[in-house]
């Protein structure tokens, strides 16, 4: 529903949608394909960034302010400290510019995305019910 209480009321034609799903199916398989890649990828990057992050702060660490350490209950040591706005500049964050799941969400999506595109190449409507839309709009 809009915010004003009313709600949408759009026809979208059946082969507008039916494309749709077929790019959003061909990207996760892209990315299905490439997940390990990616992951590694991505890992490397953030791996990198950490290591940034550490050498700016430790760099910084005399103007810490609040600063605890504490033993987890595996043996690891964690320090935390606080340092003043403005102390140091953070490097841009990786961004992950693709999507990945574990193989049963991976095989429920594609199911369902499958099942949509064969179940609207079969319909004579030239547009889609908002039913049917709801149904799939998280796809789009």
């Amino acid at each position: 529903m809009a915010r004003n209480g009313k709600s949408i009321n759009v026809k979208i034609a059946t082969s507008k949608v039916i494309k749709a799903l077929e790019t959003k199916l061909a990207q996760l398989q892209k990315d299905k394909a490439n997940q390990k890649v990616n992951e590694e990828k991505y890992s490397k990057a953030t791996e990198k960034w950490n290591k940034e992050i550490a050498k700016l702060a430790l760099a910084h660490i005399s103007k810490a302010t609040e600063l605890s350490a504490n033993v987890r209950w595996n043996g690891e040591v964690n320090v935390d400290f606080n340092l003043p706005k403005g102390s140091i500049e953070l490097p841009e964050m990786p961004e992950k510019d693709f999507e990945s799941f574990n193989d049963w969400q991976y095989k429920e999506m594609i199911d369902e995305i499958e099942n949509a595109i064969r179940i609207l190449k079969m319909t004579d409507e030239e547009v889609v019910s908002t039913s049917t839309y709801n149904t799939i709009a998280r796809y789009l």
